[in-house]
């Protein structure tokens, strides 16, 4: 793990996402007829956005989980469960794991991975390429990207909603490219507000909580800081605490119909909120981008705040 190459992972997300536009334009993903369920195995980064996707598709109508790679069991094959395994590397040990009981084509599995020949394509249906190009840095950024993107593009086609997801994609480009170029206006503020004794704690809407999750991680993995995550509305049940006794400093994603239940009490306890992307009552600052009133966009790109936090922790620190 390499803070400087870190960093430079983050300022080529926008050419990333160019080259997966131009990608999904002209591979369009194809799935197997009769399906009723996905499943899909993760870890970390890839846990949080399958956690997203699986949301998602259960408004819809569809049966749909996120498992740990490494839980003991889970659903059972059969032709009409769709198995997604996700690993950047292709070699995550629990999700190998987890993927080996479903071998023998009892199901069908689609893998996402960004390393192409790698472990986890050998027993798999199709391969899904992730197309984030090698993460010198040693941390999953633009992978966890990548996969939230194609998981949005699997979702319209096991529904059947259409979506322009390539336009989405250079979208979320356009976003990421805004924060990245005038960082110098919002990080230096981003950086003495998150800066506490006690850590950072990020909070998102349900819908978007794979945001909270990977910023926490971001915090944790590079500049090794304590760091957790919180979904807006249980955080007025577990989190609400903290606030009582620590220096608490918050990263919060607005979206959520509770954000002003738990503004309530960090008003009165005089806690610190950073915002992202939107405004509530009792902030201390909003970082706003391109395109932020789109909440998928949003999904995409708003984690780049505390990547960038991160990195110039990490890079301080080392």
């Amino acid at each position: 793990m390499n803070p400087e190459l870190f960093h430079a992972d983050l300022e080529a997300k926008p050419s990333a996402l160019a080259d997966l536009a131009a990608w999904l334009e002209k591979e369009p993903l194809s799935l197997p007829e009769g399906l009723r369920r996905v499943v899909f195995l993760g870890m970390g980064s890839s846990r949080y956005a399958a956690g997203v996707a699986a949301l998602r598709l259960r408004a819809r109508g569809f049966d749909a989980y996120a498992e740990y790679g490494s839980a003991a069991a889970t659903f059972p094959a059969g032709p009409q469960t769709l198995v997604v395994p996700i690993s950047a590397t292709g070699g995550s040990r629990e999700t190998l794991d987890a993927l080996a009981r479903y071998a023998g084509g009892a199901s069908p599995v689609v893998a996402l991975t960004n390393v192409e020949g790698s472990k986890i394509t050998e027993t798999a249906d199709q391969v899904i390429p992730m197309l984030a190009g090698e993460e010198r840095g040693g941390v999953a950024c633009r992978t966890f990207q990548h996969t939230l993107i194609l998981l949005l593009a699997l979702e319209s086609r096991l529904t059947g909603v259409a979506r322009d997801i390539p336009d989405l994609v250079r979208r979320a480009a356009e976003a990421t490219s805004d924060l990245l170029d005038r960082r110098d206006d919002w990080l230096p503020t981003a950086l003495e507000l998150l800066e506490g004794p006690h850590g950072v704690y990020a909070i998102a809407p349900a819908e978007r909580m794979s945001s909270a999750e990977q910023s926490a991680l971001m915090v944790r993995e590079g500049p090794r800081r304590p760091a957790d995550a919180c979904e807006s509305g249980d955080w007025s049940h577990v989190d609400v605490y903290l606030t009582k006794t620590l220096d608490y400093r918050a990263l919060l994603f607005p979206g959520s119909l509770y954000d002003e239940q738990a503004m309530d009490w960090v008003r009165q306890r005089g806690s610190t909120v950073l915002t992202v992307g939107g405004h509530v009552e009792g902030e201390r600052a909003s970082i706003r981008y391109r395109h932020d009133d789109d909440p998928d966009v949003a999904l995409l790109t708003e984690t780049l705040v505390a990547e960038l936090v991160a990195a110039h922790w990490w890079r301080a620190s080392a």
